[in-house]
């Protein structure tokens, strides 16, 4: 199994119709009657869980239908209960209910789970709710490098072909039918569910777009919306897509080299990191790094993948950044995550079947693709390319359908959004932040001057405002910036793997 080097993001926290036109259409909601939802305790912290019928093709409701799983922990303080909050996970690919119900990633303590009922799901096509399923040695096949020649971009249309028909023939007719303006209508069954009027929702990454695409549906059915590090479902340029998510890779990295210079306990204090850097990238290339431990040689697409995981969460990983890297310089042994074989003969990807159903790249061939690289690299000189290039690159030639497609959010009739961003994420960059906010009104952004994806996770200051506002409505004065919060002393101890959702190839997810 192909190594994976520094986990993620949140889990959880972390792609509406086939045309823009279609999109702006807004379907009305089911008016029948949902069956009552027959919940059975779930996970070691008071946890509900439960299926409920939803269509497999929302388009032919009195079709086939599947069991989506959902899950519950009731709100802690039930005389002051504000209704049901929906936290959806992020990925896409990632399960809900195993970091937000089984797992407790919202704490007691929280005011979010001391007055709402938190509900979460298992997306369709994830998990519990009739995930896609893939043989685990087509998985395995597949290409780890941005093509490099003609031979290369072949070979990666020819897999993404292969792995498209594999996983449809391995999964059913759910394949088809796992697009963000499908996710978004399940919340809205969830909700009638429920048996309630209006919900409010919250989501870190990915889950974003699931909110931004329900609130295209249903803004009426909307209490409150707090969308942490945005999506921006509007990009059709694949370099403009590629350039921003290597900008923000660039100016995670000189923060962080300058984290390094400014505090004394980071293991590269008073060394030139991003010399440093340079040189084993340099090496990587040119096939000289070794894993010492292994031998194995380190390729620069893995050093850059380790890099790039490590901005997600600077707290809980740039004390691991610098202590491989200054591992890596002294040529000493710098044990590498890997992602755990699966036991079985398929596995749950979902990813690329949910992710090329929302976007489709007009690419012309190698040629293009390699002259994004050079420039890219150019502007770039330290970090070359976000290793979301594979965003691009996995939809070309995939067989499935393109059933959401890009296009800008139509959005009338909600209540106001707070929209928290940070100065640089990796994840979802400050653009895509932008883009989305132009998108949507009445929407107020969170300025976190730092780094990372998922400001609740990253920012005390940023999960008080974003708290608050889902609880009493009350936002942030416009304008309002909270200040980095970068660690002084390495982490007490490493994230749980639940909270870290992993591609079972190890590219990093959304």
């Amino acid at each position: 199994m192909r190594k994976r080097l520094v986990s993620a993001l949140l889990a959880g926290l972390a792609l509406v119709t086939a045309t823009a036109t279609a999109a702006s259409a807004k379907p009305k909601p089911q008016v029948t009657a949902p069956a009552p939802v027959s919940w059975e305790a779930c996970g070691d912290y008071g946890g509900e869980c439960a299926t409920i019928k939803v269509p497999v093709d929302y388009a032919n409701p009195s079709g086939a239908s599947l069991d989506l799983a959902i899950g519950r922990l009731k709100a802690l303080n039930p005389a002051k209960r504000i209704g049901v909050l929906i936290v959806h996970p992020g990925g896409p690919g990632a399960s809900g209910i195993n970091p937000f119900i089984l797992h407790n990633a919202i704490p007691a303590e929280s005011a979010l789970r001391q007055y709402f009922d938190l509900v979460s799901v298992d997306p369709r096509g994830v998990a519990r709710s009739n995930p896609i399923q893939c043989d685990l040695d087509v998985v395995e096949q597949g290409p780890l490098t941005y093509p490099a020649s003609q031979s290369e971009y072949q070979a990666w249309l020819a897999y993404n072909a292969k792995l498209a028909q594999n996983c449809r023939e391995r999964t059913g007719p759910v394949f088809d039918h796992v697009d963000t303006t499908s996710a978004a209508r399940d919340v809205d069954s969830i909700r009638a569910a429920l048996g309630e009027r209006q919900l409010s929702f919250f989501a870190i990454s990915y889950g974003t777009q699931v909110g931004q695409q329900y609130a295209e549906l249903f803004p009426r059915n909307l209490r409150a919306m707090a969308i942490d590090s945005n999506m921006d479902h509007s990009i059709t340029s694949a370099f403009r897509y590629l350039q921003t998510t290597t900008e923000d890779f660039e100016g995670s990295f000189k923060a962080f080299a300058r984290w390094c210079g400014q505090t004394q306990s980071c293991p590269l204090h008073g060394q030139d990191v991003t010399a440093l850097w340079d040189g084993l990238h340099r090496k990587a290339a040119d096939g000289t790094l070794k894993d010492p431990s292994t031998g194995d040689p380190i390729t620069a697409e893995q050093l850059r993948v380790f890099l790039f995981d490590g901005m997600y969460d600077p707290a809980g990983s740039w004390f691991d950044v610098a202590t491989t890297l200054k591992a890596l310089q002294a040529g000493k042994a710098a044990q590498l995550r890997t992602v755990a074989t699966p036991k079985a003969e398929t596995v749950n990807y979902a990813y690329p079947a949910i992710w090329c159903s929302d976007w489709k790249w007009q690419v012309s061939g190698f040629k293009e693709l390699d002259q994004y690289r050079k420039r890219l690299e150019a502007l770039y000189p330290h970090t070359k390319l976000s290793p979301f290039w594979s965003d691009v690159m996995s939809c070309l030639n995939w067989q499935g359908k393109v059933t959401n497609p890009q296009h800008r959010l139509d959005i009338s009739g909600t209540q106001p959004t707070l929209l928290p961003k940070a100065r640089y994420d990796v994840g979802t960059p400050a653009a895509w932040n932008y883009a989305a906010a132009a998108q949507i009104p009445k929407t107020t952004i969170l300025e976190y001057d730092g780094v990372g994806h998922g400001q609740y996770r990253n920012s005390t200051c940023a999960r008080t405002h974003i708290e608050t506002y889902l609880t009493s409505l009350k936002l942030p004065p416009s304008g309002t910036h909270c200040a980095p919060e970068y660690p002084s002393q390495p982490p007490a101890s490493v994230r749980a793997t639940e909270e870290r959702p992993l591609s079972v190839t190890g590219r990093p997810l959304h």
